[in-house]
């Protein structure tokens, strides 16, 4: 069996490399058109930053397991094509800021017709709207070689960034969806063969392709509709004196809500759920369910007021102006343990200080200068060639909190709880502000230093 898979991003690569490493007699070919992109999983510096992803890509590397940027070869000679491409908020034209941007899934498919030159199984691997599996097969109809079947399958992706390798290894479910014909289901179950490699075969679900679909959307719906709910207590305990942590832990004992996505903090971020989010509303309203819609847009706003009333607890709390001031940021990446900066609560804030005009001293330890730069909206020189005077990047966290008026904790990583709070104390302004946006810190600790603390939910 010859797999191939268009797009070499957070999803495609790693979801590649980890059948190509359980499944050695299976060739699995990764394309995409960027060059760059190829080139750097070709390399010792993959452009995906994950836990175990080394290793998984080494291991099969040049084995049974390739990059290329030859789409046409790889679509020729494969017998399952993964489909794994963007699929953006649209950001024009009509539904602008809701409806899916699918240009990248049609060129696939037109890719597809025009080089296949035998059956293909056809799997959407991106997250898609529903009903976007109709649309392939129309394209790949209109335009494909007489006499060659197309069989579209549905197998979204669940992967949580920091731990894909993890998840695809032993993975809660693996989804399936295919149509209700002697063809979609042979399809399934040749895609079921493969991941029965590894997975127990009860754990892989098979549905028909709409009810797949729809279920990528709606989890990560519900996964962020628990951290707005629990980010909205958040605001009530500040309040009220309560404690958000202690709150999440009382009642994520309860066996009927559990503990997981219960940790306050300055929002969702990622590739995913606001995405998918404003595609659910987009959805409902289309499909003439107006009252759903609101429901689900309210989640959204949520985490964008989460977001806002942090930055403008920093501005507030430095005597309402941050104008000239030096505000550390720790953290740039939408969670720990990855490189992906997409919807990460630290754009928008940073954007908002910068509008307040604040001097941005920025240390993440992963997220390449050319991304936060890109993503802050920030050239990274000044018109004379001399470096950004607005937002300066550190490899240092010391030397990114000398002489700051404020310090803010933006990603949970691990190596932020083990450094020498005091001394980055003494080096910075006083009053010395923390606001940690994810209450990984130990805020005793930190206030018997001589900090002023601000936390989420306390």
């Amino acid at each position: 069996m010859k797999i191939c898979c268009l797009g070499a991003g957070y999803v495609g690569g790693p979801t590649m490399a980890m059948i190509a490493h359980k499944c050695a007699d299976i060739t699995v070919t990764v394309c995409d058109i960027n060059e760059s992109r190829i080139a750097a999983w070709n390399s010792d510096k993959l452009p995906v930053y994950e836990p175990g992803l080394d290793e998984v890509v080494q291991g099969a590397r040049g084995k049974n397991l390739f990059f290329s940027t030859d789409t046409a070869k790889g679509i020729k000679e494969a017998d399952i094509i993964f489909v794994s491409v963007g699929t953006p908020t649209k950001t024009y034209g009509a539904n602008a800021g809701k409806a899916a941007d699918l240009k990248f899934i049609e060129l696939c498919a037109r890719s597809i017709a025009e080089n296949a030159e035998s059956s293909k199984i056809v799997v959407e691997k991106s997250t898609i709207p529903v009903r976007t599996a109709e649309s392939l097969k129309t394209v790949l109809a209109a335009n494909s070689k007489p006499g060659l079947e197309f069989n579209v399958l549905s197998n979204p992706e669940f992967l949580a960034e920091g731990t894909a390798i993890e998840d695809l290894n032993d993975p809660d479910r693996v989804l399936i969806g295919g149509e209700e014909t002697e063809g979609g289901q042979k399809a399934v179950e040749a895609l079921v063969s493969v991941y029965a490699r590894w997975i127990p075969r009860d754990r892989i679900l098979t549905t028909n392709l709409w009810s797949s679909e729809l279920s990528k959307l709606v989890a990560n719906a519900f996964l962020a509709q628990r951290i707005s709910s629990i980010n909205s207590i958040s605001a009530l305990c500040e309040a009220t004196g309560a404690n958000v942590d202690e709150v999440a832990f009382a009642i994520g004992k309860d066996s009927r809500i559990g503990p997981k996505f219960l940790k306050s903090s300055v929002g969702y971020g990622g590739s995913c759920f606001q995405k998918d989010l404003l595609n659910l509303v987009y959805l409902c309203g289309h499909f003439g369910l107006p009252e759903v819609a609101d429901y689900w847009q309210q989640v959204v706003s949520m985490n964008e007021w989460q977001r806002n009333r942090f930055t403008a607890k920093i501005i507030e709390s430095l005597f309402n102006t941050v104008n000239g001031k030096k505000i550390t940021m720790f953290g740039f990446a939408f969670k720990k343990d990855t490189n992906d900066t997409r919807e990460s609560a630290a754009i928008y804030i940073g954007r908002s200080l910068l509008e307040e005009e604040a001097k941005l001293a920025i240390h993440d330890p992963e997220v390449e200068a050319e991304q936060i730069f890109k993503d802050l909206e920030v050239p990274a020189t000044e018109e004379d060639g001399s470096p950004s005077k607005s937002v300066t990047l550190y490899k240092d966290p010391y030397a990114a909190t000398e002489k700051s008026h404020g310090l803010a904790i933006l990603t949970e990583w691990d190596s932020f709880k083990e450094l020498d709070y005091q001394r980055i104390y003494d080096n910075m302004m006083k009053p010395a502000f923390i606001f940690d946006g994810r209450n990984i810190l130990d805020h005793a600790k930190l206030r018997e230093i001589g900090f002023k603390v601000y936390s989420i939910g306390r």
